[in-house]
């Protein structure tokens, strides 16, 4: 099981990542990815990098690369869950053995300095621990690169209740014209929908359950509310941090997407009708745009060392890049991503008795999504769709 203290520093930097990177377009993000390689990096570091990176992870350094070891573990250990960390390090680099001894057994690996020979074997550790959904890792492996810091996410989970799709022309909103792959499903599962209160007005939330103790929530604000505030109170909300609701409590149009009705029923029990559509979001991630998200701002100061306790030569991170993608299906989800930081130089019967209401949930117009570990609550990617 994933430590609370760790869900809680990981769910903090994908509410801050989302908030900051998601703009207009669709994209898709996990701080589950690149969080163990800063704690990683931050047990060796010295100086202001040991300082910033100790914030940006939210725990102290000495702790920090056992409890990355332990996350990427206990998602490894989760079912639909598979996570890796691997380290390359070039032969003329001389480790100290106290941090090459902590690396997990069989993380670490040769830079050869053949760079065209180096460069397929870390595209093939991606691919491998991806099954493919990451062709490439995002890195150029050059001859004078020193040491390589990769890790890989992959999420994936069939939808306890499967989607019906059809093809579906939109009328209104954003989308309005488009012929786009609707998915939809009803039944009795209105306890799903919650209609969370934010400073950025309601915030409509439907849980997708999946087979493996795996979720995806979709999360739709207001028209006009940014897709990173949306992605960031999400994670807010997943927290319990917003006061809720169900979908079956509040009166009609109180949550964004939804229409509450009043039916016939033979059982009294409300019912959810759920429309989303169906997509596929690519993202490439350059962390060091915003470098003072991820504690990275003086360990890429290539001008002087910051990391002692990896080697006598001076080393800084030259790069920090994730590649990473989702899709989101009539019967399923999955996600991947590999996050790279290099360091350089879901008969007629009779009348029914009773009355129930009906949830109507849409989104047919962009919205958000948290890929999320049920047990813990940990968000294993996020995203924003901007088009179907």
């Amino acid at each position: 099981m994933v430590a609370a203290t760790t869900v809680r520093s990981v769910n903090g930097m994908t509410a801050r990542w989302a908030r900051e990177a998601v703009g207009e377009a669709g994209t898709v993000l996990t701080a589950a990815g690149v969080w163990p390689l800063l704690a990683l990096l931050a047990g060796p570091s010295a100086g202001p990098a040991r300082a910033e990176l100790a914030e940006a992870l939210g725990t102290d350094p000495e702790r920090a690369p056992a409890e990355g070891r332990s996350l990427l573990g206990a998602l490894d250990a989760a079912d639909g869950v598979g996570a890796a960390a691997a380290v390359w390090a070039r032969r003329t680099l001389a480790l100290r053995p106290e941090w090459r001894d902590g690396l997990a057994p069989g993380t670490l690996g040769e830079l050869t300095g053949a760079a065209a020979a180096d460069q397929e074997a870390l595209d093939a550790w991606a691919r491998r621990h991806t099954d493919g959904l990451i062709e490439r890792m995002p890195v150029e492996v050059t001859p004078d690169l020193l040491l390589v810091l990769a890790s890989a996410l992959l999420v994936r989970t069939t939808w306890a209740e499967p989607f019906g799709e059809y093809p579906l022309r939109l009328t209104e909103g954003p989308w309005a014209g488009r012929e786009v792959t609707a998915l939809s499903r009803s039944g009795p599962a209105a306890s799903q929908v919650r209609v969370h209160g934010t400073p950025a007005g309601p915030l409509t939330a439907v849980r997708v359950e999946g087979d493996n103790g795996l979720d995806v929530h979709l999360l739709l604000g207001g028209p006009g509310v940014p897709g990173g505030e949306v992605l960031g109170h999400g994670v807010e909300a997943l927290a319990g941090r917003y006061p809720a609701v169900s979908g079956a409590a509040p009166a009609d149009g109180a949550g964004p997407g939804l229409r509450v009705t009043t039916v016939p029923s033979y059982d009294g029990v409300p019912r959810l009708d759920l429309t989303t559509v169906r997509f596929t979001v690519d993202a490439a991630h350059d962390l060091l745009k915003r470098p003072e998200l991820f504690g990275l701002t003086a360990a890429a100061d290539t001008s002087r060392g910051h990391f002692p306790g990896i080697s006598d030569q001076p080393l800084a991170v030259s790069a920090a890049r994730q590649q990473a993608t989702a899709t989101f299906g009539a019967l399923g989800f999955r996600a991947a991503a590999v996050t790279v930081m290099p360091v350089a130089a879901g008969s007629v019967p009779p009348p029914p008795p009773y009355e129930a209401p009906r949830i109507t949930a849409r989104f047919d117009r962009p919205f958000g999504f948290l890929a999320v570990h049920r047990a813990s609550g940990l968000v294993l990617a996020a995203g924003w769709v901007a088009e179907p």
